[in-house]
């Protein structure tokens, strides 16, 4: 009962807020160029239709290889860092001057290395380096945060590192490398809109391609329901991996 309530306030909300919109835009009589109402931009939903899925697919499949390159990398680094406190220290800031870098700064720069035939590929390695923080960060913070008591029995034990990672710290980081894996994948759908604007479009005519043809030809209603569809892919992936790492929690805890 109390989902059914959950789920319809935000539905209320919605409604209300769209119903407000429509109502707007018509009594104030806005150019549709400039705002258009609800219903142009359902419209151009289904007469779009086609075009917009196939973009949100190709959108959708960089995505998910940018994400699985971010889980091998950051996730792999972060466990052979764990191993030696001293690359810890030297690797630390690295990552973090990966997070804090523009993607647009080095954009032009992974699109020369990518090749300017291979906009594919410059988009899933620039969606790639902004994913690649939050499960790196995850994992070795999971990683860090044994039970002392058990290190402490480890310790007691002549534990190797190898027996300590495997039977105590990875299944320790699992819960926080699971929620590293929910934000990477919101930040893996950014970062490939975000490299889409930048690298140019190449053989790639993502969501953000149609977002520049909409915009540049005024089509605001063309351009809302692009923005629809991407909410609608962040929504779906974070969904994905949400039921993914509740699952894998459950079985862990065998409920």
């Amino acid at each position: 009962m109390r989902r059914a309530t959950d789920l319809i306030a935000p539905l209320l909300l919605i409604a209300l807020l769209l119903a407000v919109w429509e109502v707007a835009c018509r009594l104030l009589d806005v150019p549709s160029y400039f705002l258009p109402p609800p219903s142009a931009v359902a419209l151009a939903l289904v007469e779009r239709a086609p075009v917009l899925a196939g973009s949100a697919l190709q959108t959708f499949w960089m995505a998910l290889q940018a994400l699985a390159v971010a889980v091998v990398l950051g996730g792999g680094l972060a466990i052979a860092v764990s191993l030696n406190d001293a690359a810890e220290r030297a690797v630390r800031p690295l990552a973090i001057a990966v997070q804090v870098t523009p993607i647009v700064a080095i954009a032009p720069l992974v699109v020369i290395w990518a090749g300017l035939d291979n906009a594919e590929a410059a988009v899933v390695a620039l969606a790639a380096a902004v994913a690649f923080f939050p499960v790196f960060s995850g994992v070795l913070t999971g990683l860090k945060s044994a039970d002392p008591d058990l290190e402490r029995m480890f310790d007691l034990y002549g534990a190797g590192r190898i027996q300590r990672l495997l039977r105590l710290r990875l299944p320790s980081a699992l819960p926080f490398a699971l929620e590293g894996l929910r934000v990477a994948s919101g930040q893996a759908i950014i970062g490939a809109v975000i490299a889409e604007f930048v690298s140019g479009s190449g053989r790639a005519q993502g969501l953000a391609w149609r977002l520049l043809e909409a915009g540049n030809r005024l089509r605001t209603a063309e351009l809302l329901a692009a923005l629809v569809w991407l909410a609608a892919l962040g929504l779906l992936l974070n969904l994905v991996v949400a039921v993914t790492a509740r699952e894998i929690l459950k079985r862990r805890s065998g409920r």
